[in-house]
């Protein structure tokens, strides 16, 4: 077996053997720490402490945008949506991915005025311009190819969530895939990352699992791997960097969790 997936069995064994995910509201803050990174990486400046103050008291935090505040709200609620339907395990279609774009978007989102028309992004509609990546002029699919593209990827992901996987480290690697493959077609004009970020969470989740945490730290690297992944055609660059960064986490959890023990 590759190694980062024996890396990160070894290291998820380590983790469940202490019990550290039964610690008192750890599920809760940690939910709180996985949406301030996801926002982070998109510009957020509020903290752990300011969004579980603002998360659990209403208290908004001071000297931070109103844009900030909302998106941190949004994601969180965003959260809370795919906590309910994950005993369902719904199906995933297009109109459901533009859901979670909505409800990631809701309050910081934009009527755009285009040639072709109107889109909305705090509808979670699909893009009606095209993109590029922001290096080198590469550009994503155009936004003719979109829907179509969509519907391919919700065949795919559908049918490989049904499947059996042999270890939990495989089950992360499926949805570190499936984040790839949706960065791949950038659907949306705004709000991708999250998005991305969220589903990439709901699959672990619907497997039982701990969803995985991007450390805004660790930007450069994480948008690094997506940049050579894309351009070498493979995604095995950035699923192998994914699953590093979570075995990272969870040894680091470890760690301080022995050390306060």
């Amino acid at each position: 077996m590759n190694s980062v997936y024996e890396k990160l069995n070894q290291a998820l064994q380590k983790f469940n053997s202490l019990g550290i995910g039964e610690q008192f509201d750890f599920h809760k803050l940690y939910l709180y720490s996985l949406v301030t990174h996801s926002t982070a990486i998109e510009g957020s400046t509020v903290t752990e402490i300011e969004n579980t103050l603002m998360f659990d008291e209403d208290i908004v935090p001071g000297g931070r945008t109103l844009t900030e505040q909302l998106m941190n709200l949004d994601l969180k609620r965003a959260y809370d949506f795919v906590a309910r339907q994950v005993p369902e395990k719904p199906e995933i279609t297009v109109d459901y991915l533009k859901k979670l774009s909505a409800l990631v978007m809701r309050n910081t989102g934009s009527v755009y005025n285009t040639a072709l028309g109107d889109f909305d992004s705090s509808a979670g509609d699909l893009r009606l311009v095209n993109v590029s990546a922001g290096r080198g002029g590469k550009t994503y699919p155009s936004y003719q190819k979109v829907p179509g593209k969509l519907e391919k990827f919700c065949s795919w992901l559908n049918e490989a969530r049904q499947s059996n996987y042999e270890d939990e480290a495989s089950v992360y690697a499926f949805s570190f895939e499936a984040h790839y493959r949706l960065v791949s077609i950038h659907p949306w004009v705004d709000g991708n990352g999250r998005t991305y970020r969220l589903l990439m969470n709901m699959l672990q989740m619907e497997r039982g699992l701990l969803p995985s945490i991007l450390l805004k730290e660790h930007k450069a690297g994480y948008i690094e791997a997506l940049a050579k992944s894309q351009d070498e055609e493979d995604s095995r660059i950035f699923v192998d960097f994914m699953m590093e960064e979570m075995t990272g986490f969870l040894l680091r959890s470890v760690e301080e969790f022995v050390k306060t023990s």
